[in-house]
């Protein structure tokens, strides 16, 4: 093995068995491939991902899709061409309206908040202490595009509010709408729609026609150009000429009641930076699980951490193998919602703050390098939240995120999510390629975990043929079925298809050879469905250059 190159190592564990599923609560319905990465390039783990694989801690898994009763398809957001939604700039203003001000909105979080939730059958979704994945969406707030006719009486009072100062109808008549017919009696219940009246429209059609038929008007009357002055632009202008990035970094006055920092630390290795900041991030992440997972306080312990090589000769190594087979388990059932661990420490550690992901750097990469960081949310100077994230070749791929309770109105997940955009197309700033960000996983077969897919323009990956489909052209599809091959075209197949697994490289003794020469070693080993289950669904580069584990 040549001394500077980096690899990939990992023990394959299968999926045959069921598990409870976060999502609909099946009893053994959640089925997921596994396996634990001792060490991880980031080019190995960006073609995983692009293959459906995710991680929580150092524990790789991938949905059995045709299988698993809440499929979960990888989604990923363009981040140059994103432009925030209605909802994303609300919570933005909310956020500064916050820190100018200093109050904090009232009630329960109305976002669609990223927080934490056994996503896939793992991570960012459904998370407990130790459970797996992204931000995920616990009490997501989905905006709910209905098709409904709004009532008689808000359609008067749009219609009222719409008029200019001044007009003759305004607000003197409450019951002329946009097209100045007066409106009927409501129909009885039961009676259908009533023909007398005009086809029912939505309200926000009607809003815009006639925010666009106020400003006509007043330029009519005012005899000015259809361009307005670039020093007195109107509001509604002004809201959406602005880029995320304003709204973000919108100047606050010399009197605003808070100051909020975004600080990017590595946790792997952990730089001093993080080190220095643990314990306060740990408290945050314990109140967090408590507050919003309902997880038990941690139990005092006597925990340490020992480093041992990664070596499969090494006593220390090997006589803690079944202890990590034994971890294994235990994210098992933290992803797919058994019995809650404890939030201690250790599991902070082992869940958000250890990765298999080692620093990497690039000349045409980013300058803050690839690998595991955590984005640290400072109020004031304490931590009030932290979004773990993975700085990927291709992409800003997001873990997880956890919060200060008494923060939750201000609908920090999705606010940490659009920061996590922005950060992205910074990056790319450096580094051309790297033009992604990645959600985690989305699940239409679930309601509250469709809100990933607002943050447009987005694809999911096809689970057969593993390219990338505008959710546009999935969604008609997901809705008829929870199962679905995405690329339409009955022609298309995995590029990186497994051809000939005697190629794919396993570790055996301390040594890298290809399977093919490990046979000829152990002549009737009987591991080769093994090794071809494993070897298809990594696909034949990644199972040419990853180094499976052969004891």
């Amino acid at each position: 093995m040549a001394e500077n190159k980096s690899y990939t190592i990992v023990e394959y564990f299968g999926g045959d068995d069921g598990y409870r599923c976060g999502y609909c609560k099946n009893l053994k319905g959640n089925f997921s491939h596994g396996m634990w990465s001792h060490t991880m390039t980031v080019q190995d783990y960006q073609d995983l991902i692009d293959r459906g694989w995710r991680r929580s801690g150092k524990y790789v898994y991938k949905p059995i899709m045709k299988k698993t009763c809440c499929p979960q398809y990888t989604i990923r957001c363009h981040a140059p061409k994103f432009q925030p939604s209605k909802s994303h700039k609300k919570i933005l203003k909310k956020i500064n309206k916050f820190l100018s001000k200093g109050e904090l909105p009232k009630g329960e979080d109305d976002g669609e908040p990223m927080d934490s939730v056994c996503e896939e059958a793992g991570p960012r979704e459904h998370t407990k202490v130790s459970s797996l994945d992204v931000k995920c969406a616990a009490i997501t707030d989905i905006q709910k595009k209905v098709a409904e006719c709004p009532s008689v009486t808000e359609v008067q009072k749009e219609a009222g509010d719409a008029m200019p100062a001044g007009s003759e109808t305004s607000r003197k008549d409450p019951v002329s709408v946009s097209d100045g017919r007066p409106a009927a009696t409501a129909p009885k219940p039961g009676m259908g729609a009533d023909p007398s009246r005009p086809p029912c429209r939505k309200a926000k059609d009607l809003r815009k026609e006639r925010r666009l038929q106020r400003e006509q008007m007043r330029q009519h009357a005012d005899g000015v150009s259809t361009i307005s002055s670039p020093n007195q632009p109107t509001s509604s202008q002004n809201n959406q000429s602005k880029s995320l990035e304003e709204f973000i970094n919108e100047s606050l006055p010399d009197s605003s009641s808070h100051c909020l920092e975004v600080r990017l630390v590595r946790s792997n290795p952990p730089s001093p930076q993080f080190k220095a900041s643990f314990d306060a991030s740990y408290q945050v992440y314990k109140l967090y699980q408590m507050a919003i997972h309902k997880d038990p306080p941690d139990k005092p312990s006597e925990s340490q951490v020992r480093l041992v090589p990664v070596n499969f000769e090494d006593p220390q190594f090997t006589s803690s193998y079944e202890e990590s087979v034994a971890l294994y388990a235990r994210y098992q059932m933290a992803i797919h919602g058994d019995d809650p661990s404890d939030c201690n420490e250790s599991e902070f550690r082992r869940f958000l703050c250890d990765s298999p992901l080692e620093a990497e750097y690039s000349p045409d990469g980013p300058e803050v390098g690839y690998g595991s960081f955590h984005q640290q949310y400072w109020l004031d100077g304490r931590i009030v939240a932290v979004g773990v994230i993975d700085i990927l070749p291709t992409c800003v791929s997001s873990v997880y995120l956890y919060y200060h309770p008494d923060f939750a109105s201000l609908s920090l997940g999705s606010y940490s999510a659009l920061r996590e955009i922005a950060f992205t197309r910074q990056l790319q700033k450096q580094s051309p390629k790297l033009s992604y960000y990645y959600l985690g996983f989305y699940i239409h077969s679930c309601p509250k975990m469709r809100y990933k897919g607002q943050y447009r323009p987005s694809d999911l990956l096809c689970p057969e043929t593993y390219v990338w489909v505008p959710i546009e052209r999935c969604l008609p599809h997901l809705d008829n079925a929870r199962y679905a091959r995405l690329n339409q075209d009955p022609d298309a197949g995995d590029a990186r298809v497994l051809k000939d697994v005697g190629r794919a490289l396993v570790l055996h003794r301390r040594t890298v050879m290809p399977y093919a020469v490990y046979c000829r070693k152990r002549r009737g080993s009987n591991d080769e469905p093994e090794v071809q289950q494993y070897a298809g669904l990594v696909g034949q580069d990644c199972a040419e250059r990853i180094l499976l584990y052969r004891s």
